[in-house]
C-alpha cells in the first residue's frame, strides 16, 4: 500500500520556519498598504471639506463610496483568487489599488475624487486575499498565534498613516500629497511577485497535486525540514466534517466548472455550497457579525476625527464631566486640527493591546466567547460618550473601544477561516467581508452625518445597539472553530 500524506500533515511536519516568515512579511506589507488606504478616510474628509466647502452629506459620501467599492471588490477578488489562484488575486488587486490611489491624488473636482476613491475601494476589497494566502501556509496548530502576528501589520499601517498625515499637515502640504504617498507602499510588492508561491491548499483543491508537491518541497527545503514519507493526497484521511461530505456533493462539479468557462455557474455553485444545510446558519450569522464589526470598527476610526469637530462646533451638553474639564472653552481651528492628528495617532496604538488581549482570551475562553466578551466591553467603553466628555476622556474611551473592536475583528476573521473549506474559503470569506462592507457604507452616515449635526447621543446609541446584537449573534454560532483543521 502506497503511503500518503495530506497538506496539513506536510505543513505540520515542516513547521513554521524561514519560508513562512518571508510569506508573512510579503503579505504583511500588503496589509500595511491596505490599512493605510482605510485610515486615510479619517483625514481626507475634513481636508476636502475645508478646501472645497462640501456639506456633511458629501463628506460622509467620500467615506461611504470607498466601502461600497470594497463591497464589490471583496466578492470579485475572492472569486478571482478561488478561480484563478491566490497569486492572481494578489497581483491584480495590488495593481488596481495602487494605480487608482495614485491617480485619485490628481482629481480636479469632488465628483472625480468620489469616482476614483470608489475604484480604490474596489482594489482594497482584495485585502482578505493576503490573509487567506498567508494562513494557507501555516500549520493548523499555529494559526491562532500567527493570525495575531499578521494583524500587527494592519495596526502598523494605521500608525504609519496617522504619522504620514501629521507630517503632511505640518509641512503645509495638501491632501493630494497624502493620497499619492499613501498609494506608494503597494509598489514595494511588485518586484518580488515573481518569487511568491501559489497556495498548496489551493492547488490541492484544484487537484493539481504535482504543483502542490513542488511548493511543499520548496517549503521543506527553506525550513531545513523533511516532508512525510509517501505522496500527497487531496483529502484529509478519516475526516468526518464538512469538507469530505461536501467534496462529493458540491465541489467535484464545481471544480469541473472552474476548468471550463462558465464562471456564472461556478459562482452559483459556490453560493449553493455556502448556503447548504450544513453551512447556512454559520454563513448568515457570519454575514451579520461581519457587518456589525465593520460598522463599529470603521465608525470608531471616523469618530476620532468627528468628535473633535463636535466638541468644537456643537453647543455643550449637560455633562458634569464636560463642565469640570472643559468649562466654556472652545479651541480654535488650529488647535482642533492639532487635536485631530494627535488623538488619531494615539488611538491607532490601541490596536496593539487589542491584539494581545484577544490572543490571551482566545486561549482561555475560545473564539466565540472572546468575540462576545470584547464586543460587550467595547459597548461599555462607548457608553460614557453618550454625553460630551473632555478630550482626555474621549481619547481614552475611544482607545479602549477601538482595542476591543480590533481584537474581536481579528478573532472573527480567524473564526471564519476555520469554517469554510479551501475550495470556497476565499469566496466565502470574501462574501462575508463584502456584507461587512455594507456596514462601512452605512457607518459614515452615523459617525459623520449625525456628529456633524450635533446628534452625538443618538450616534452612540446606534453603535451600542449594533455591538450588543453582534455579541449575541456570536453566542449563536454552532460551534467554536478553535483547533479545527483548515480543509
Amino acid at each position: 500500500m502506497v503511503e500518503t500524506y495530506t497538506t496539513d500533515e506536510a505543513l505540520t511536519a515542516v513547521g513554521f520556519g524561514r519560508f513562512q516568515a518571508l510569506v508573512l512579511v510579503y503579505a504583511g506589507v500588503g496589509w500595511v498598504a491596505e490599512s493605510m488606504e482605510l485610515m486615510l478616510l479619517s483625514f481626507v474628509g475634513p481636508m476636502v471639506r475645508e478646501e472645497w466647502q462640501v456639506s456633511a452629506q458629501h463628506e460622509s459620501l467620500l467615506s461611504s463610496i470607498v466601502f461600497f467599492g470594497m463591497l464589490l471588490g471583496s466578492c470579485a477578488w475572492g472569486f478571482v483568487s478561488d478561480t484563478y489562484g491566490r497569486r492572481t488575486g494578489l497581483l491584480f488587486s495590488t495593481l488596481f489599488t495602487t494605480g487608482m490611489g495614485f491617480v485619485s491624488a490628481f482629481s480636479p473636482n469632488y465628483a472625480c475624487l468620489v469616482a476614483l476613491r470608489f475604484l480604490v475601494g474596489v482594489g482594497v476589497g482584495g485585502a482578505h486575499v493576503f490573509m487567506s494566502w498567508f494562513l494557507e501556509f501555516v500549520p493548523a496548530h499555529n494559526r491562532g498565534t500567527w493570525m495575531v502576528a499578521f494583524s500587527v501589520f494592519w495596526t502598523l499601517g494605521t500608525v504609519v498613516e496617522a504619522s504620514l498625515a501629521w507630517v503632511v499637515v505640518s509641512a503645509s502640504l495638501s491632501w493630494r500629497w497624502l493620497l499619492a504617498l499613501t498609494a506608494l507602499p503597494l509598489l514595494l510588492l511588485l518586484p518580488l511577485f515573481g518569487a511568491t508561491p501559489e497556495s498548496p491548499r489551493y492547488l490541492c483543491a484544484r487537484n493539481k497535486l504535482p504543483e502542490a508537491t513542488l511548493v511543499l518541497q520548496r517549503i521543506a527545503a527553506a525550513n531545513h525540514a523533511a516532508l512525510p514519507p509517501g505522496t500527497l493526497t487531496r483529502l484529509n484521511r478519516g475526516e468526518s466534517d464538512y469538507e469530505c461530505e461536501s467534496e462529493t456533493r458540491y465541489h467535484l462539479p464545481l471544480l469541473f466548472l472552474l476548468r471550463g468557462t462558465d464562471n456564472d455557474a461556478a459562482m452559483s455553485s459556490k453560493l449553493r455550497s455556502l448556503l447548504s444545510p450544513d453551512m447556512r446558519r454559520w454563513t448568515l450569522l457570519l454575514w451579520f457579525v461581519f457587518y456589525a464589526q465593520s460598522f463599529v470598527y470603521y465608525g470608531l476610526v471616523l469618530l476620532t476625527s468627528q468628535l473633535v469637530d463636535a466638541n468644537t462646533s456643537c453647543p455643550p451638553t449637560v455633562s458634569a464631566v464636560a463642565v469640570l474639564f472643559n468649562g466654556e472653552h472652545h479651541p480654535d481651528d488650529a488647535a482642533a486640527a492639532a487635536s485631530l492628528y494627535k488623538d488619531t495617532f494615539v488611538t491607532s496604538f490601541s490596536e496593539i493591546p487589542g491584539l494581545i488581549l484577544s490572543a490571551v482570551l482566545v486561549e482561555w475562553f475560545g473564539r466565540k466567547a472572546t468575540m462576545s466578551c470584547l464586543l460587550f466591553t467595547c459597548c461599555a467603553f462607548l457608553a460614557p460618550l453618550l454625553l460630551r466628555q473632555s478630550e482626555l476622556w474621549t481619547t481614552g474611551l475611544l482607545f479602549g473601544a477601538r482595542a476591543c473592536a480590533m481584537g474581536s475583528s481579528i478573532v472573527l476573521c480567524l473564526y471564519a477561516l476555520g469554517v469554510y473549506p479551501t475550495s470556497v474559503r476565499s469566496t466565502g470569506v470574501g462574501i462575508a467581508s463584502a456584507v461587512g462592507k455594507v456596514g462601512g457604507v452605512v457607518c459614515p452616515l452615523v459617525a459623520v452625518g449625525m456628529l456633524r449635526s450635533c446628534h452625538q447621543m443618538e450616534a452612540i446609541i446606534v453603535f451600542g445597539a449594533v455591538l450588543c446584537l453582534a455579541a449575541i449573534a456570536c453566542m449563536l454560532f454552532p460551534l467554536d472553530t478553535k483547533g479545527r483543521d483548515i480543509n
